[in-house]
């Protein structure tokens, strides 16, 4: 497989990752009981375990190195942290809807910051650009 054939996959499955997510927060932030659905408590996972390891292959074929030779590679990784951290808290860890619509919009913000630290291959993200 070539590496625009993995890097097209894994931001194809960053682009679902980020829809199913949205979907579950849609359901989450009234109550966390609304998601039932099967596929929408196993799909996301499987989804998000396909991304991690399109990345990590797409790390080894450019010899890039998180917390070694790639600052926005490092960023992409203590962003994916706070991402999955704040995630639990918008579906399922959130006290209050209040708290669950909050850790919702900083997850959607999480994942802005490391769409951008992607495109501009810089911890500095959208600011990199401009």
């Amino acid at each position: 497989m070539s590496y625009m054939a993995i890097k097209h996959a894994h931001m194809m499955f960053a682009l679902i990752s980020i829809t199913l997510f949205i979907l579950r927060a849609w359901l989450a932030v009234p109550s966390p009981a609304r998601i039932k659905s099967k596929f929408l408590k196993v799909a996301p996972h499987i989804v998000d375990t396909l991304l991690l390891a399109l990345g990590i292959w797409l790390a080894v074929l450019s010899s890039q190195i998180p917390f070694g030779n790639s600052p926005w590679l490092t960023a992409k990784v203590i962003g994916l942290v706070l991402y999955i951290v704040v995630g639990t808290i918008a579906i399922k860890r959130g006290k209050t809807r209040g708290q669950r619509l909050i850790a919702t919009l900083a997850s959607i913000a999480i994942f802005t910051y490391i769409y951008g630290a992607a495109v501009s291959k810089s911890p500095l993200s959208w600011l990199a650009l401009s």
